[in-house]
C-alpha cells in the first residue's frame, strides 16, 4: 500500500437503528455494505456529494454478509454506477443476493419456528420485496483469503468470520488495519439488546480471530451496537474501543452460551412466556426485550444453539 486512504461513513436511518455503510476513498472507490433499497439514492448520493465524490465513480461494492439491511441497496447502487461496479459477497451468503425468497426460507427455518406469527411468512416476503432493490448475480464470490486491489497500491484483504451468518466476512484495508465487520461483532446487540448469531461456536472463533490475528486499528460496525450499560458505540472505533467491543462480545457470548446450554440440557418446555421454549435463558440473563421484533436475535441465537446441540448429539 502506497498511502493511507480515508474512510467516510454513509449513515442511513431505518427502523429502530441506523444502517452504516462506508466509502473507501481509493483510486477505485469502494462502498462497504449498501443499506436498504432507498439508501443509495437518499443517503449515499448526498453524502458523497458533500465530500466532492460521485456515486457513478464507485467501482467496488463489498458486502459483509447477506442480510437485507446490508445488501438491500446493492442492485440500486450497482445501477447508479452504470453497472460498472464489482459486487463482492462470500459464497455462503450469495443466495441472499440472488433471491429474495432465500430470506423468507431463512426466516422459516430459524426464528420463525418460535415466533408463532401466522402472518410471519407474508411479512418477511413483503419486507424482502420492499427493502431489497433487486435480485442479482454477484460479480465476485469470495471464501476468505483473497486480496482485492482498489488501485494505486491500495489493497483490501478478505477474512472469513462466520457466526452471525455463514458467509460473514471482514474487509481489511491493508497497511492501516481499517476493518469492516458488518454485524460480526455484536457486543450486547443493537436495538433489541441481545446478540444475534446463527452459529455460536463459529461466532466465538471469529471474535477470537479478530482479536488475536486481525487486531483492528480502526473498527467499523454495521449498526450502533451497545455496551453492557446500553450506550452505543460510534460509527468508527479506535484500537482500544475495538479491543473493548470484541472483549465484551466474547463475555456476553459466554454468558449466553452457559444459559442456553443449561436450558437445552434441562429440556425445552413450552410455556406462556414470549421467550418460550427458552424462557429459562431470558430469566437467567435478565433479558426483558421484546423477542418478536425483527430481526429477533434472541430466537435466532437460541435456534443456533439448538442446531449445534442436535448436530453434536
Amino acid at each position: 500500500m502506497t498511502h493511507a486512504v480515508n474512510i467516510h461513513p454513509l449513515v442511513s436511518p431505518w427502523g429502530r437503528f441506523g444502517l452504516y455503510s462506508f466509502y473507501i476513498d481509493a483510486p477505485e472507490p469502494a462502498v462497504v455494505d449498501t443499506g436498504i433499497a432507498s439508501s443509495p439514492a437518499e443517503g449515499m448520493i448526498p453524502a458523497l456529494e458533500a465530500i466532492g465524490r460521485r456515486v457513478e465513480d464507485v467501482r467496488w461494492i463489498l458486502l459483509t454478509h447477506g442480510h437485507i439491511d446490508h445488501l438491500g441497496g446493492a442492485h440500486a447502487l450497482w445501477e447508479l454506477t452504470g453497472r460498472r461496479a464489482q459486487v463482492v459477497i462470500h459464497e455462503a451468503d450469495a443466495p441472499m443476493l440472488r433471491s429474495r425468497r432465500a430470506h423468507v426460507e431463512e426466516y422459516l427455518a430459524g426464528r420463525g419456528q418460535y415466533l408463532g406469527d401466522p402472518d410471519g411468512e407474508a411479512k418477511v416476503t413483503a419486507a424482502a420485496h420492499a427493502v431489497i432493490s433487486g435480485e442479482m448475480e454477484p460479480s465476485m464470490l469470495v471464501k476468505g483469503g483473497e486480496t482485492i486491489s482498489l488501485g494505486g497500491g491500495v489493497t483490501v484483504s478478505v477474512h472469513s468470520i462466520p457466526g452471525h451468518t455463514p458467509g460473514s466476512v471482514a474487509y481489511v484495508v491493508d497497511g492501516q488495519r481499517s476493518v469492516f465487520v458488518g454485524d460480526a461483532v455484536q457486543v450486547h446487540g443493537a436495538a433489541n439488546g441481545f446478540p444475534g448469531y446463527t452459529d455460536p461456536v463459529a461466532y466465538r472463533t471469529s471474535l477470537e480471530y479478530l482479536r488475536d490475528e486481525v487486531r483492528p486499528r480502526h473498527l467499523y460496525l454495521g449498526h450502533p451496537y451497545r455496551r453492557a450499560d446500553g450506550t452505543p458505540y460510534g460509527v468508527e472505533l479506535d484500537a482500544s474501543q475495538a479491543q473493548e467491543a470484541i472483549a465484551q462480545s466474547l463475555t456476553i457470548e459466554g454468558h449466553v452460551t452457559a444459559a442456553a446450554c443449561g436450558c437445552l440440557q434441562a429440556g425445552l418446555r413450552e410455556t406462556e412466556s414470549p421467550y418460550s421454549p427458552f424462557a429459562r435463558v431470558a430469566e437467567e440473563l435478565g433479558y426483558t426485550g421484546d423477542p418478536t421484533l425483527e430481526p429477533s436475535p434472541f430466537f435466532t441465537s437460541m435456534h443456533g444453539y439448538r442446531t449445534h446441540l442436535d448436530q453434536n448429539s
